[in-house]
């Protein structure tokens, strides 16, 4: 079976990432010399690139490069990134629809009322009571409310938007408190979701609520919030586990106990 190689399928896109450690011993173990010249060992996927290299100094300054599970889940977290965002960039024009009816309440109720009369002989031809439809008596109510009931409902969602959108812009950054405000934010209004669910359930109500719980886990067991599995000490464990340039490091000592 075809198995995707996520490092090198990066390093294609974005290019390769070498070092030069200045510690003798791990730098011949990235280094090779070509007859076209010298070559480094990428840190994302270990081929050896050309040219010089793109950072020099001690090995333990060295970029930690994701690589492997941790390069996989980056781009898990950068979907979910862009989907906050996405939901972000809705809730902010919602938001300002919102305050731009508060203000113009007035003048859309008698474009509304005159659109209507326009309407009506069409809905009559039709046999279609317009005036008492559903949706014409939900319209009509929105115009009732009150203009500083409007404006708060406008703030609410802006600042829930604007959660979001720390949240998407954090995540897409890899931080780690982006990855605890996800959890949190997303958590909080989980239990109104399934009450409104149980009420009135939709395709795209359950679809958006099941992408939010399987989120909330993946976040939570992944990246090993409030202690799971370990909690932070593990997670940067597994972490520099992976890194090319620390399995080098430690290759390297038992290498040189071979070769003398």
């Amino acid at each position: 079976m075809f198995k995707r190689d996520w490092n090198r399928r990066t390093c294609a896109k974005r290019g390769h990432t070498t070092y030069a450690p200045t510690e003798p011993e791990f730098r011949a173990r990235l280094h090779a010399a070509t007859a076209m010249g010298d070559a480094w060992r990428c840190l994302r996927c270990g081929d050896f690139a050309l040219g010089a290299p793109h950072g020099d100094g001690p090995a333990a300054q060295a970029p930690l490069v994701p690589r492997g599970k941790a390069l996989r889940e980056l781009f898990v977290l950068r979907f979910l990134a862009a989907e906050r965002l996405f939901r972000a960039l809705i809730g902010l024009l919602a938001a300002w629809a919102v305050w731009k009816f508060a203000n113009s309440q007035d003048a859309m109720r008698d474009l509304f009322e005159h659109d209507l009369t326009v309407l009506k002989p069409v809905a009559d031809h039709f046999h279609y009571d317009l005036e008492h439809a559903s949706v014409v008596d939900t319209i009509r109510k929105t115009f009732d409310y009150k203009k500083s009931t409007l404006g708060f409902v406008a703030l609410g969602v802006a600042l829930y938007s604007a959660i979001e959108g720390v949240e998407g812009v954090g995540l897409w950054l890899n931080k780690r408190w982006a990855e605890y405000l996800a959890v949190v934010a997303t958590g909080v209004f989980l239990a109104p979701e399934g009450y409104e669910l149980s009420h009135h359930a939709t395709a795209v109500k359950i679809v958006t609520t099941a992408i939010n719980v399987l989120a909330v886990l993946w976040i939570l067991l992944s990246k090993r919030l409030f202690g799971l599995r370990g909690g932070f000490a593990a997670f940067e464990a597994e972490r520099h586990s992976a890194s090319l340039l620390e399995v080098e490091t430690m290759a390297a000592p038992a290498h040189a106990g071979v070769t003398q």
